[in-house]
């Protein structure tokens, strides 16, 4: 081998590797910075999100806290931050120790109350209106029926939330008055959500906790099987649930 062709061979293996890393620099700043896949393991957010959907978070749109990047950044506040909206699914880390994803339905400030299954915001019941029946099917594998209500927030935002009866445990709780710099947080399948009204297990979320904001589903599996198992997607991809929005 001539002088010029190992010259060239340790060229293209210099090129190869510099490639790689540029790409997974690339990656690891989209990643932190704009949208962070993420998946469903429970069903506390059904039928909106699906145990076995995966999604992607914007994590730009309401600024950077310290549980926007991989490793948690000791720092207060937020870079660039703005206030999420009423309605909006949050992506936040738990007093667990977990990443959780619920519905923003309290902002600070904000008087939030369970009332014979009836959600009660600032004192005035939220208008929801009954669309059908369903069953629901959480990571137990336990079936239930549903009651499917379309329920209009006072903003205005509208979505779909699923009750298995109106006398459940967390349908009559004491007034919850969220603090400043908290939001108050709810599954959209409300009898099977441990969220902000479980005040020792999630409780008032700080904007600190704030991860991103879940925008679109890219993939979507039945029973939480594994994407890599490619053999089994035929019987158990949702092809209806992918590629859509999630509001």
């Amino acid at each position: 081998m001539s002088k010029d062709e190992k010259k060239a061979g340790r060229n293209e293996v210099r090129d190869t590797i510099v490639v790689i890393i540029e790409a997974l620099l690339i990656a690891i700043v989209f990643r932190t910075f704009i949208y962070q896949p993420f998946s469903i393991p429970t069903a506390s957010m059904q039928n909106t999100l699906m145990i076995g959907d995966y999604f992607v978070a914007n994590k730009f749109v309401w600024g950077f806290g310290p549980y926007s990047f991989p490793i948690p950044v000791p720092f207060n506040g937020r870079i660039m931050g703005r206030e999420p909206n009423r309605g909006d699914i949050a992506v936040f880390h738990n007093i667990t120790n977990e990443d959780y994803i619920k519905r923003v339905i309290g902002l600070p400030g904000d008087r939030i109350q369970m009332k014979e299954g009836r959600l009660y915001i600032n004192g005035t019941m939220v208008e929801r209106k009954e669309i059908g029946k369903a069953t629901d099917t959480d990571s137990n594998m336990q079936t239930v029926p549903v009651t499917l209500f379309e329920e209009t927030l006072p903003n205005g935002v509208t979505h779909v939330i699923q009750e298995i009866s109106d006398d459940q445990p967390l349908d009559n709780t004491a007034e919850y008055v969220v603090p400043a710099g908290h939001f108050f947080m709810m599954g959209d399948n409300r009898d099977r959500s441990a969220d902000s009204r479980v005040l020792s297990q999630v409780g008032y979320v700080p904007a600190t906790a704030l991860i991103g904001k879940a925008e679109a589903r890219f993939f979507s599996i039945k029973d939480n099987i594994p994407p890599w198992q490619i053999w089994q997607w035929p019987a158990n991809v949702r092809w209806d649930r992918m590629f859509q929005a999630v509001h």
